[in-house]
C-alpha cells in the first residue's frame, strides 16, 4: 500500500503528517493488514517554500518508507494527486490511499477502507459523516454543487474529497484517461468498479493555511461542471427561446404603446428588452468559450505535468 499526499507549500505541517502516517503505516504492518513494503509518496507541487527540503530529508531518514515527486511547475492538486497515483501504479502498489497533506482527513479510516477492500471494493471514498466545521456559507454551497454536478448528470459521491482508497486495477484504468483537465472527483466514479464507503470526521489543519480559497474553490466547480456535462450548452438554446418569447412579448406592449399614443412610457421597457437580450447573449458566448477553451487546451496535447525528481 502507498499513502499519496500531494504537497503545496506544507513546510510547516508535513513534518507532522510523515510522522503521524508512519506510525499509521507501523499499526497497518504490524496487524498484517499491508505489506512490508508499504510507504508514502510526497508529491510536491512546485513548492516555493523548503517543502522539497523536507520531502528529501524525510528520504534520507527512511528511505525504504519515504518517497516523493518533485514536479518541475506548480500543475494544481488534481495533477499532481494523479501523477502520485501513476508513481504507485508505476512502483506495483497494489493499493493506494489518496489523502491531502493538512490531515483534515482522519487517518485511522483507512483500517475501515482495507477492510472494505478485502471484501472486494476495487474504490473506496473516505465520506465525511458532517460538516459542522464549516461555515454555513461553505456547507450550503458544497451541498449545491453536488446537487448541481448531479442534475448535470455528472457522478460525484457528496462529502467526498479526494480521501480514498484504489486498487491497482482502478488505478490502472485511471491510467487510460488522457484528458489534460483533469477533475479526479468525476472521473474516479465513473471508472464502473465495484465501490463502498467509509465515513470519517473532519478535523482541523494541524498548521498552516487553506489551499483553496473561495477564489480557487469557484474555478474547481467550473473545472468539474464544464469537464463532466454538456448540458450548459443546451440552456442556451432554452434561454434563446425564452429571450424570443420575451421579445415577441415585448413587441406586442411597443405596437399598443404607439398606437394608444404612450410610446414613451414603452422606451423604459425596451432598454429591459436590450439588458436581457445583451445579458443573455454574453452569457450564451461566456458559456461556450468555456468550452472552446476545454477544446483548445486538449487539441494541443500537452503533457500534464513533468517529473524533475523522484525516489
Amino acid at each position: 500500500m502507498m499513502f499519496v499526499v500531494p504537497c503545496y507549500n506544507e513546510e510547516e505541517v508535513l513534518s507532522v503528517t510523515a510522522s503521524t502516517l508512519r506510525r499509521k503505516l507501523l499499526a497497518l504492518k504490524e496487524s498484517q493488514s499491508i505489506g512490508m513494503t508499504s510507504g508514502i509518496i510526497f508529491v510536491d507541487d512546485g513548492s516555493k517554500d523548503a517543502t522539497w527540503n523536507i520531502i528529501e530529508r524525510l528520504h534520507d531518514e527512511d528511505p525504504d518508507t519515504m518517497h516523493g515527486v518533485k514536479l518541475a511547475h506548480n500543475k494544481g492538486h488534481q495533477n499532481a494527486l494523479y501523477a502520485g497515483l501513476m508513481q504507485a501504479l508505476h512502483i506495483g502498489a497494489d493499493v493506494s490511499v489518496s489523502m491531502d497533506a493538512d490531515l483534515q482527513d482522519d487517518p485511522d479510516a483507512v483500517d475501515q477502507m482495507i477492510e472494505e477492500y478485502r471484501n472486494g471494493a476495487e474504490i473506496v471514498f473516505g465520506v465525511r459523516d458532517n460538516r459542522d466545521t464549516d461555515t454555513a456559507f461553505k456547507r450550503g454551497t458544497a451541498h449545491a454543487f453536488y446537487a448541481f454536478m448531479g442534475w448535470l448528470g455528472a457522478e460525484t459521491v457528496p462529502d467526498h474529497a479526494d480521501y480514498r482508497l484504489m486498487s491497482h486495477v482502478a488505478m490502472e484504468a485511471l491510467s487510460q484517461y488522457g484528458e489534460v483537465n483533469l477533475f479526479l472527483r468525476g472521473i474516479v466514479p465513473s471508472l464502473g468498479f465495484r465501490t463502498a464507503k467509509v465515513y470519517y470526521k473532519r478535523g482541523a489543519r494541524v498548521a498552516g493555511e487553506s489551499k483553496y480559497p473561495l477564489g480557487k474553490m469557484v474555478t474547481f466547480a467550473l473545472e468539474g461542471v464544464t469537464s463532466f456535462s454538456t448540458k450548459p450548452l443546451s440552456l442556451i438554446v432554452t434561454v434563446g427561446v425564452l429571450s424570443v418569447i420575451i421579445g415577441v412579448v415585448m413587441l406586442v406592449y411597443t405596437l399598443v404603446s404607439v398606437f394608444s399614443g404612450h410610446a414613451v412610457a414603452g422606451w423604459g421597457s425596451l432598454m429591459c428588452s436590450l439588458w436581457f437580450i445583451g445579458g443573455f447573449i454574453l452569457m450564451a458566448v461566456g458559456i461556450v468559450g468555456e468550452y472552446i477553451g476545454k477544446i483548445y487546451l486538449e487539441v494541443k496535447a500537452r503533457p500534464r505535468y513533468f517529473v524533475e525528481k523522484s525516489f
